[in-house]
């Protein structure tokens, strides 16, 4: 057997002879091959953009969502195969109600980053089972501390916290404008149009399928509960982006002549 993964990615539970454990390396490109989540950490909040990949142009608005309430206080973005993180949602959601049940109060975000980072490394280490193939960032405030969060949990089960940061296909690039933009140091409605200016600049209509963009977020103005983005802003935040768009690609061939 060699260590490309011939013979060492039959289980999660097995290293190859130069320490890679191959099954999650594979989990880690479900993510990277399906569409860009963005996050970002605002000066008054946390805000979430997702490029949910339309599969067909007669799906309903709204259907297959890839980005959930948590909690009253908490959102999450998916990114990779939805229906492995239809799952862990579904597992946070139990943190944070078994919390308030046991201690009266919501679970703080970095509490519940790590709590899931723990549920997912468990998929990593036995045989019986295999790695999540989806990556999610959690958007929280955290009350006692009066801070919002933004966690990142990957497939490994490794948790960061981030000012702002994109998983998915277009990844590398988005980073680059994320850095670019210094959407962090805005506030969350300022950070929205070049969340959304980035999902569009980043998406190949050629290549790619139709996509529908979600935004949410937690902030001062939702009162510090996550919601999604209301539709008009949504609307208006979209055609900005486009514009802009439009606007650069023009000042850059009145360069080129």
């Amino acid at each position: 057997m060699s260590s490309t993964g011939s013979g060492y990615d039959l289980s999660a539970g097995t290293f190859s002879p130069d320490g890679r454990i191959f099954q999650v390396e594979y989990a880690q490109k479900a993510v990277e091959n399906n569409g860009t989540v963005l996050g970002v950490h605002c000066t008054d909040g946390v805000v979430l953009g997702v490029e949910k990949l339309l599969l067909s142009r007669m799906l309903v608005a709204g259907t297959n969502k890839r980005i959930h309430t948590v909690d009253r206080h908490m959102g999450m973005a998916l990114g990779g195969l939805v229906s492995d993180g239809r799952r862990l949602v579904n597992r946070a959601r139990e943190e944070a109600s078994t919390f308030q049940e046991n201690y009266g109060e919501t679970i703080p975000p970095h509490l519940l980053a790590e709590r899931m980072a723990q549920f997912i490394h468990y998929f990593t280490l036995y045989g019986s089972v295999r790695p999540f193939g989806s990556a999610i960032l959690l958007a929280g405030y955290d009350a006692d501390k009066e801070q919002p969060w933004l966690n990142l949990v990957e497939p490994s089960g490794i948790s960061f916290r981030f000012r702002a940061v994109a998983i998915g296909k277009g990844q590398q690039a988005a980073k680059t404008e994320l850095e670019k933009y210094k959407v962090f140091n805005m506030t969350c409605r300022e950070a929205l149009k070049y969340v959304a200016k980035i999902l569009h600049l980043l998406h190949d209509e050629v290549k790619d399928k139709p996509f529908e963009m979600e935004l949410s977020w937690v902030c001062e103005e939702s009162k510090w509960t996550h919601e999604m983005v209301p539709s008009n802003l949504r609307d208006e935040v979209e055609e900005w982006a486009k514009k802009a768009i439009e606007d650069d690609e023009m000042d850059d061939d009145e360069d080129d002549e």
